[in-house]
């Protein structure tokens, strides 16, 4: 394997890790104090919002256990896509599997410091609202995109 897959892997990982906790410190201690909505475009707005949830906010009102229940999902996950890191041969695929982790290390850190993940970024069109969410959440969604892209282009999925 070379080491060029690899080191863009850690690089995408630490670079999404950063970029989402920096971000969220700024939302928190500098733009939202008091937490407020601030519209920046017609169609986007600065919010602060705590998601005990998932994705959409699915499992938000569970019981306590279900933050900590996620924390050792998403840890569990990071650890298993960070042994396909290690194994990884393409760089479009380290690259992905290196925001997802980035991302989701992200989130895991919010859940254990404030029991919820920090959710900032708000679009909105026509009065219909997509739901919060953060750096971490776009990261993991252009490494999944990018796993996806690459696995249908990779050779193994050739006929």
């Amino acid at each position: 394997m070379s080491a060029v897959p690899l080191r863009n892997g850690l690089a995408a990982l630490v670079i999404t890790l950063l970029l989402d906790q920096l971000s969220k410190w700024w939302i928190l201690t500098v733009t939202m104090a008091p937490p407020r909505i601030i519209p920046v475009t017609d169609f986007f707005n600065l919010v602060l919002v705590f998601n005990r949830g998932v994705s959409f906010g699915v499992f938000g009102d569970g019981a306590a256990w279900v933050r900590w229940a996620l924390v050792v999902f998403a840890v569990l996950l990071s650890i298993g896509l960070f042994i396909w890191l290690l194994r990884a041969r393409g760089g479009l695929l380290a690259l992905g599997l290196g925001l997802i982790i980035g991302g989701a290390i992200g989130n895991v850190i919010d859940r254990i410091r404030f029991g919820a993940v920090v959710d900032f970024l708000d679009f909105h069109l026509s009065g219909w609202h997509w739901p919060a969410f953060n750096v971490a959440d776009s990261a993991i969604m252009v490494g999944v995109m990018l796993l996806i892209f690459d696995s249908l282009n990779s050779p193994d999925a050739k006929p």
